[in-house]
């Protein structure tokens, strides 16, 4: 595992990485070049495996938690963290969920993180390996951890690295059982195939986001990292989870359900417009679900965590990693009530 550390974003047209153009440019199901000319990047290519006599090492399995839970005393959300560790631990800390150890503080506590771990940072294997980490750790202490999936998770599993870091790519070098010969792997650049054997259906980390579920329902708070849609509900919403679940460990396809901009993990209607017509579609799909309210992620808020449609919907992406220079923010819910926890000095706390 590389050490916390930030590389300068090479934008050249010889690499697979994208300038980004602002905060929400992102486009869904676009793969990798085929052109093998990354040799021009600053980016050393892959490591391969050393030689060993050892079978490489299994794919790590671990099963999809039920995607509701009810009686939790408190909950926490967390949104976008997009490959920043120090992101995620100001938020996990600002909620007393971790100590300075990186050790579970947080009881019965039940952690809500939004998805987007992955992309625009250097940190995402030991975000991954963090969290993971915290979920038997909170499960032990009468609390939870559910990880759900976000946009960047799916284009990073279907070959889309355009938002990956040079840091990003070298990352994964390290990780065992790594099968660099999978034809697959042979239209990407060097520099990237060891994050794709990770990442490919069925690769280790892939298996790893097979255990995050896409919807989440806690106290009748709805959790997705773009939005529900009342199709979405009528498809099925653990029909949804279980889809992405065996399409990541190369057991299925990829859902339609989940492709276009409409997706749960595309869509933006509840977090780019107030509209009384957007409203009105969250009342239906609330209503189909029987929950209270809906968390999002996805679209940056700037100025900090937001709700619409009278308290209906929260916006919980706040843009706290390094690439947009946000600050740690948290939504905690207990009964009824929901606050804003922040650690900017101006920002008052929200109640619902």
């Amino acid at each position: 595992m590389l050490t916390l550390r930030k590389i300068a974003l090479v934008c050249t047209a010889a690499s697979l990485i994208a300038c980004d153009k602002g905060p929400i440019e992102d486009r869904p199901r676009v793969e990798a070049p085929a052109s093998d000319d990354a040799t021009k990047s600053d980016v050393a290519p892959a490591k391969a495996a050393p030689p060993s006599e050892e079978p490489p090492a299994p794919p790590v399995e671990v099963a999809r938690p039920p995607y509701k839970k009810d009686n939790a005393y408190r909950v926490v959300a967390i949104g976008d963290v997009h490959g920043d560790m120090s992101a995620l631990v100001n938020a996990l800390e600002l909620a007393g969920l971790i100590d300075k150890n990186k050790k579970w503080t947080g009881a019965e506590t039940v952690l809500v993180q939004t998805g987007d771990l992955l992309d625009r940072g250097d940190d995402e294997q030991a975000i991954i390996d963090l969290l993971d980490e915290l979920r038997p750790q909170a499960r032990a202490a009468g609390g939870d951890v559910f990880e759900l999936l976000g946009n960047h998770e799916t284009m990073n599993v279907k070959g889309d690295l355009r938002y990956v870091t040079p840091g990003g790519f070298t990352d994964f070098e390290d990780v065992p059982g790594l099968n660099l010969d999978d034809e697959r792997l042979a239209r990407l650049p060097a520099m990237a195939r060891a994050r794709a054997a990770a990442l490919f259906p069925g690769g280790p980390y892939a298996r790893r986001l097979a255990s995050h579920n896409t919807i989440g329902v806690v106290n009748g708070t709805v959790f997705v990292h773009g939005g529900v849609l009342p199709m979405h509900v009528e498809y099925g919403l653990d029909k949804i989870n279980a889809e992405v679940s065996d399409w990541m460990r190369g057991e299925g396809a990829f859902p339609v359900v989940m492709q276009g901009q409409d997706s749960p993990l595309w869509t933006r209607l509840y977090s780019q417009s107030d509209s009384a017509a957007s409203c009105e579609v969250l009342a239906q799909t609330l209503d189909k679900i029987g929950a209270k309210r809906m968390v999002v992620g996805h679209t940056p808020q700037m100025h900090g965590i937001t709700s619409a449609c009278g308290g209906k919907v929260w916006r919980i992406d706040v843009g706290m990693a390094s690439h947009y220079g946000g600050q740690a923010a948290a939504l905690e819910i207990i009964g009824d009530e929901v606050k804003v926890l922040t650690s900017s000095p101006t920002a008052d706390a929200q109640n619902k």
